[in-house]
């Protein structure tokens, strides 16, 4: 049970995964889940998931990534620690008429406080007090004291009104915070911490009692009545009314000794960090309640998460297990690959009750450790993105603050997933514009690291200079050219069916060219290439080389009288029909073999001459076993076989269409990322790609721009990708494709105009004239139009004019259908 049952195979021929290397016989101890390596150059910062707040007190990083909330709302949107914005927009005020309100209002206020305590109102205001207080408490300490709780009432309910009509708390928020912040940030971690979810649980309440410590002290001298110059006595001198220093003195004082309390509470609560305490030890379970709140207002929902308890395992009868993977996760040493890891196999048991003693049994004698990667690995040797393994996300960027974004996905995080990759991706970008760096890498990284927790299979295919991934992220790593490559490449797909190969190979070598062969298709090729594999398998039990296969398709009388021969020794007649009607073809005007022999030479390079190989002389990696966890990266050669990788390319592609569709187990989410596709998309290809979204498999595709596809499948290639990006830098011409697909929205335009004023009045004349000599303009009167008029999401000349460096516009689709509007993305945040 320590491969759950998928892992088993050892080799990589036909339907096996790769041989991995040999796992250490002690798993090292694991690192932060959560941590990761900041990307070189890549302008941004990336903070680990690590410090995420906890709900209950963590014993470990591990707990408190795994108990941060996650809220789903919607494809494209981080669900880690997401926060819902309103629905409504809210109006921005501006700061003058922000600071003339809270003015007016604290004026208002302080009016009515004074008409209330000079009497000016009358004593009707004093009524409720008198009608509820006791006739014994109408005299003495006991009226003086209800009095001050009146009346400290009244304040109060006067500052909460004027408080929300002059918008005080806004004004705050856009003034005085920001500078608050300013000084805070600038002041030495160990007095004021930046993260205070970060901190453990003991030195956090270290803190908070050292702190409030200091402000009894400053409190007591504050209140110090043995000296004039202390704040309480200065109070009482300067604040307090002639009527109150008599038998109210004892009164007034209390009331300004709680106010200096307060005051410095404020003041120092952020020091003392009250607010993380609260959240960690108080508030948990309200928090989660009022997040679920939130997010179900906002029509999303948050993701229930077991803390770390694994109930489902204890409630299916196996306590001892569950304590061990408990003790794991509280000692830290469990990480989240493990965690998903062993979910998904716990997902595979429950499938399959018969695999539960041995699921328990792997737990029990490896801990964290059980169900291990073939590899053996357990996490990736470094990270440079943020994962959430949980929700199976990876964050690639921010939505930028612009007004074209929709308002409640402005400055949340934007993160891609298997749900949206299902239905592929096309990212469409000149050189340099960060297609590999900033989305290919993540990717491949997230797919990687799903793959070691079982979830999903991943195929890289670039350039060796482009690498997306080190070698030591991969279970093989094809090289294609390179004599020290220790891989090679089936070059028919691990199939035993002669037809099958034959037609993923005539894809691969005349794929582009197939709208200009007899017929607008390659069906014709296809059969060329099966009227030769099948009569070779029939007669040596293998498909041919390339060597051979160029011989075959030259017509070489040598080589066509070996395989007769060896036919007519076999007695396989049907296979000798099928190589008489080959050589019948071959004497006709406009032979497709003639055109395949030229396109195979392109491989029968000494550079390519130990590669390929059928005979099973060399480790061959099929992409029949994309049903396991396998992870693989296809280096295509760079310089000199220019024509070469993009059949190579072409191959892949064709293979991994139809072997994805063509497996019995779906469960592992098999996902190909071919970093620049050009001359790579044909009509045969676009047919395989809308296919994969009900196999649960997808392709992440990278272009230059759309002259690399031919005119006549540019429409329809836009249409099979569900999620589209386009880079900074694309030209108007891609964008006007771009724009048509995204299509219109419904959107409220202002239009304003100025109308001149004209009277006929004189002192209206004559204070208009006074009015145009000082602002040099004529009096004019606006008059404001508002209309909803359907416009272009995001035009052609915004696309290719208005889009920063460092940005992308993407639009996603997730497999069940729901979509997300295109969102401009930072990609370096």
């Amino acid at each position: 049970m320590d491969t759950e049952g998928t892992h088993e195979a050892r080799n990589t021929r036909s339907d096996h995964v790769p041989r991995p290397a040999a796992s250490p016989d002690a798993p090292p101890r694991p690192a932060a889940p959560p941590g990761f390596a900041a990307p070189s150059g890549a302008g941004g910062r990336a903070a680990g998931a690590g410090a995420a707040r906890a709900g209950d007190a963590p014993q470990s990083p591990f707990l408190a990534w795994l108990s941060a909330p996650r809220v789903l709302a919607g494809p494209g949107v981080w669900a880690f620690e997401h926060r819902p914005k309103p629905k409504d927009e809210p109006q921005d005020i501006a700061v003058p008429q922000l600071i003339a309100g809270a003015v007016i209002s604290f004026l208002c206020a302080w009016l009515i406080w004074s008409l209330l305590m000079n009497d000016y109102l009358g004593p009707y205001w004093k009524w409720p007090r008198e009608v509820m207080l006791p006739d014994a408490w109408q005299t003495g300490n006991a009226n003086i004291v209800s009095s001050f709780v009146y009346m400290a009432l009244v304040l109060g309910a006067i500052v909460v009104v004027f408080g929300r009509v002059g918008r005080w708390p806004a004004l705050f928020r856009r003034l005085i915070a920001p500078l608050a912040n300013r000084v805070w940030t600038r002041l030495p971690s160990w007095l004021a911490p930046k993260d205070a979810s970060a901190l453990p649980g003991g030195q956090l309440i270290v803190r908070a009692v050292l702190t409030l410590t200091l402000v009894w002290f400053l409190w007591q001298w504050c209140i110090d009545k043995t000296t004039d110059s202390s704040v309480l006595m200065l109070q009482l001198e300067n604040l307090t009314p002639v009527s109150g220093q008599g038998a109210s003195y004892f009164y007034y004082a209390t009331s300004y000794s709680l106010i200096d309390l307060g005051l410095l509470l404020a003041v120092f609560s952020r020091f003392a960090c009250l607010a993380e305490l609260r959240h960690r030890y108080l508030s948990s379970g309200r928090r989660a309640a009022t997040d679920a709140a939130k997010a179900a207002e906002n029509g999303a929902r948050v993701l229930p998460v077991d803390q770390g308890e694994w109930a489902d395992l204890r409630a299916a009868g196996a306590p001892e297990a569950a304590d061990r993977l408990a003790h794991a996760a509280r000692s830290g040493l469990m990480n989240d690959v493990d965690h998903a890891r062993i979910t998904r196999a716990w997902q595979s048991v429950r499938a399959q009750p018969s695999r539960l003693p041995a699921f328990i049994d792997s737990v029990q004698k490896a801990g964290s450790a059980a169900c291990l990667h073939p590899s053996g690995a357990r996490d990736l040797p470094a990270r440079t993105a943020r994962h959430d393994l949980l929700t199976s996300q990876v964050r690639i960027g921010t939505a930028s603050e612009d007004v074209r974004n929709p308002y409640d996905r402005r400055g949340t995080g934007f993160a891609l997933e298997p749900d949206v990759l299902g239905t592929s991706l096309l990212a469409l970008g000149p050189a340099g514009s960060g297609k590999t760096t900033r989305l290919v890498r993540p990717l491949v990284e997230a797919m990687c690291l799903q793959a070691l927790a079982g979830r999903a299979a991943v195929v890289s295919v670039g350039t060796a200079g482009s690498a997306a991934a080190p070698d030591d992220a991969f279970d093989a790593v094809i090289r294609i050219g390179h004599r020290d490559a220790e891989c090679d490449l089936d070059l028919y797909g691990g199939t035993t069916d002669a037809d099958e190969a034959a037609a993923i190979l005539a894809e691969a070598l005349v794929g582009d060219l197939a709208a200009t062969l007899p017929g607008g298709d390659g069906r014709r090729t296809a059969t060329v290439l099966g009227q030769l594999l099948g009569p070779f398998q029939v007669a040596y039990g293998r498909f041919p080389r390339v060597p051979e296969l160029r011989e075959l398709l030259d017509g070489s009388p040598e080589a066509m009288a070996g395989l007769r021969a060896a036919l007519e020794s076999a007695g396989e007649s049907s296979a000798l029909r099928e190589l008489d009607a080959r050589e019948r073809q071959a004497e006709r005007p406009g032979d497709p073999g003639v055109l395949l022999a030229d396109r195979i030479a392109l491989l029968d390079r000494p550079a390519f001459a130990e590669f390929f190989d059928p005979t099973g002389r060399s480790r061959q990696v099929s992409l029949r076993s994309l049903d396991h966890p396998l992870r693989v990266r296809i280096d295509l050669p760079e310089r000199g076989h220019a024509d070469a990788s993009r059949i190579l390319a072409r191959l892949v592609l064709a293979q991994f269409t139809e072997c994805a569709v063509a497996r019995t187990d779906r469960s592992v989410f098999a996902c190909l990322v071919l970093d620049d596709a050009s001359h790579v998309i044909t009509q045969e290809a676009l047919r395989g790609l809308q296919r994969l979204r009900t196999a649960n498999a997808g392709a992440v595709l990278t272009l230059r721009g759309l002259d690399d596809v031919p005119e006549s499948l540019r429409g329809a290639l836009l249409g099979a990708f569900g999620c589209r990006m386009a880079f900074a830098g694309v030209t108007i011409w891609d964008g006007e494709r771009f724009a048509e697909v995204w299509g219109k929205a419904w959107v409220e335009t202002r239009d304003v105009t100025d109308r001149q004023i004209v009277s006929d009045e004189p002192f209206t004349k004559l204070l208009h004239s006074i009015r145009r000599l000082v602002t040099g303009k004529n009096v004019t009167a606006k008059a404001v139009t508002v209309r909803t008029v359907e416009r272009e999401r995001w035009s052609a000349s915004d696309l290719a004019h208005s889009v920063p460096p460092g940005h992308a516009v993407l639009s996603v689709t997730s497999v069940s259908g729901e979509s997300a509007p295109p969102v401009l993305v930072d990609l370096r945040s």
